[in-house]
């Protein structure tokens, strides 16, 4: 049906040029003179009544005494056009003449030039309007999928590093299109989807690029919003063009990223079965496993909202496989970095797996991020690679922000900083199950006067209930700390930030991870939060009575961390003095350093090289700790102030 289409188009075109090329030169040369025999002209000529003539080509234009205008035609030979010009200039007349080059092509040009922009006008809007361009009239409908060519750059299992088990589930799945027979002579059959889920920036869209780097067959890329418009039905006829692309290039994989967009469970949202998005998502669901089989078309999705994917789109025979992309432990994150480092010069005092041990819970992006602010920082000072100190100073600018060393506070101001910042360092430092503390300052960093950062040994995978309030107990002793040096009426705003986190992490072991005796183990979190986005329509409520033993028991978690905390700074005064001293003295102090100014040694001692007081300053700042992790989310807030008005 649409060759038949294109070729009667062809057709029509031709036959309008061929007529209007006939209506035109046929009248080209007349113009508005009349038309006369040559032995008529000839006649004219002898009785002395034509004034000028105009040879062009084969006509012969001339003008009688009465000023009226004539042609004629000129029989061709070179003996009539020899006689005729001999005879008109015995008679006296005035003769003038043409190139045949200059009236065929000129004239020709001149005549048709309006006559070709319309058409090619024409012929443009009907090509838009056959589909012929995406964002064409008719065009909506048509797929938005690219297929991926990486002639350069091209990406291959060998880029991803540290998520081995959703690579080697992938690398089946490239494996059954190099070699099907391998599985089907087995009775397997090749999966029609794998669902890719995890984290932000943990590689997902990056295995993607990596599985088409492999595969070797063609690779459609496609975002899920792409099918969405505000159009009603546009979606559902993206996604049949996409497949029938799709079919035609089969073996072939297509990926649908942010999936989503698209794939929301059908019902949740407002407009019922005739939302566009259902249908897109019923269209989808059709194509992937319906009454016709797309055999040999696997679609690889990636999404971080798995929970909001709709349960058809999850069942096997469309998403066959789901493989969870996680965080990357120690051993992965060693080998991203090396990865990301590859085209970085290192110093020979990077080791790449003292900096890994010292990011947990970082990802993929993360960890190239932090090879980029290295790299960035050497390039600042003007080095030809990045050494140790770069890559200490890079994730101290992510983990806690950039100094703000133009930040003018007064001394009361950093005094205060400063026995707040040593209140939270002296109780995490006491309490076995809180993480090593890794670096204290009390210069300003992002929205903070001043920070403390504890820093887990290895990856943490549990939380037992102890480890909560000794966790609680620190992230309290900085308002502790405020009250015993300068007393509970001059306490400042700065505990602010440690009273949020203190809500939020007693509120989870109350409601959410059972650790009340007196609440429960009831899931009274999601309970709420359900109750709450449906106004009331879903889950259920809870009773006034319960809510005030859930406040009672939270209540009581924060003021239990907060004795605690203030019973370690008073039986370690004399630690803490030093310690605050030591932070008004140095400003950054890291944990090796923490220990000894809390003994009264010199926190320097151990350096190659003296100096005064801005080299020992640069020397904490860059001091690289035994333990590095990367900060635990309740402690980035710590000893936070509100900025003095400008």
């Amino acid at each position: 049906m649409g060759n038949a289409r294109n070729i009667a188009f062809w057709v029509v075109l031709i036959v309008l040029v061929m007529t209007l090329f006939n209506v035109f030169s046929s009248g080209s040369g007349a113009g508005n003179s009349t038309a006369v025999p040559y032995s008529e002209f000839l006649n004219q000529v002898e009785a002395g009544s034509v004034t000028s003539v105009e040879l062009d080509g084969e006509n012969a234009t001339f003008r009688g005494s009465d000023g009226a205008e004539q042609v004629t035609i000129v029989p061709t030979g070179a003996e009539y056009t020899s006689d005729l010009s001999n005879m008109l200039v015995e008679m006296g007349v005035q003769v003038s003449a043409k190139t045949r080059e200059e009236s065929g092509f000129f004239s020709l040009l001149s005549l048709l030039l309006p006559v070709l922009i319309l058409i090619g006008f024409w012929f443009f809007m009907m090509n838009r309007m056959q589909g012929g361009g995406k964002g064409g009239a008719m065009g909506f409908g048509k797929s938005r999928a690219k297929m991926l060519t990486e002639s350069s750059g091209r990406v291959t299992f060998d880029d991803v590093a540290g998520i081995d088990e959703a690579k080697e589930e992938l690398e089946e799945v490239v494996e059954f299109l190099r070699n099907p027979q391998k599985f089907s002579r087995l009775g397997g059959k090749i999966p029609k989807g794998a669902l890719l889920v995890g984290s932000p920036g943990t590689g997902k869209t990056l295995l993607a690029r990596a599985i088409a780097g492999e595969a070797g067959v063609p690779f459609f890329t496609i975002s899920g919003s792409d099918f969405v418009e505000m159009f009603v039905g546009v979606g559902a006829s993206r996604v049949r063009d996409m497949f029938e692309q799709a079919k035609k290039n089969a073996p072939c994989i297509v990926f649908i990223d942010e999936i989503d967009a698209v794939g929301r469970h059908r019902g949740a949202g407002h407009g019922g079965g005739n939302d566009e998005r259902e249908q897109t998502l019923n269209q989808l669901l059709v194509e992937m496993d319906g009454f016709e089989s797309n055999e040999g078309v696997i679609i690889v999705a990636a999404t971080n909202r798995k929970d909001v994917l709709d349960p058809a789109l999850l069942r096997p025979g469309r998403f066959d496989r789901q493989v969870t992309v996680p965080l990357p432990d120690i051993k992965g994150r060693e080998k991203v970095l090396d990865v990301h480092a590859r085209k970085t010069p290192l110093g020979p005092d990077v080791d790449l797996r003292i900096i890994a041990r010292g990011c947990p819970g970082m990802s993929g992006a993360d960890l190239a991020n932090l090879v980029n602010e290295a790299a960035l920082t050497a390039a600042r000072v003007g080095r030809r690679f990045v050494t140790m100190v770069d890559f200490e100073n890079a994730k101290d600018k992510i983990m806690m922000g950039s100094e703000r060393r133009s930040m003018v506070l007064t001394d009361d101001q950093k005094e205060k900083t400063a026995y707040h910042e040593a209140g939270h360092a002296i109780v995490g430092m006491n309490l076995p199950k809180c993480d090593p503390v890794y670096k204290a300052t009390i210069i300003p960093r992002g929205g903070a006067l001043g920070m403390v950062m504890s820093l887990p040994e290895m990856d943490r995978l549990q939380f037992f209930k102890d480890e909560g309030h000794q966790k609680i107990a620190m992230t309290m002793g900085g308002k502790a700390a405020e009250i015993f040096k300068f007393g509970a009426d001059f306490v400042s705003s700065g505990p602010s930030g440690d009273i949020q986190q203190a809500s939020a992490m007693a509120r989870a072991m109350v409601m959410q991870w059972g650790m009340s005796d007196k609440v429960g183990n009831i899931d009274y979190q999601e309970a709420a939060a359900g109750y709450a986005n449906n106004g009331g329509a879903g889950g259920f409520s809870i009773s006034a009575k319960t809510k005030e033993l859930i406040e009672a028991e939270v209540k009581r978690f924060i003021d239990e961390g907060y004795e605690v905390a203030f019973k370690i700074i008073k039986e370690k005064e004399v630690e803490f003095e030093r310690l605050a001293k030591g932070l008004l003295e140095y400003e950054t102090l890291t944990g090796e350093e923490i220990q000894k100014v809390m003994k009264g040694e010199n926190p320097f001692d151990n350096d190659d090289e003296e100096g005064g007081a801005s080299e020992k300053e640069e020397a904490s700042v860059t001091a690289i700790p035994k333990t590095r992790a990367k900060p635990k989310a309740d402690d980035g807030d710590n000893g936070m102030e509100p900025e003095p008005s400008a």
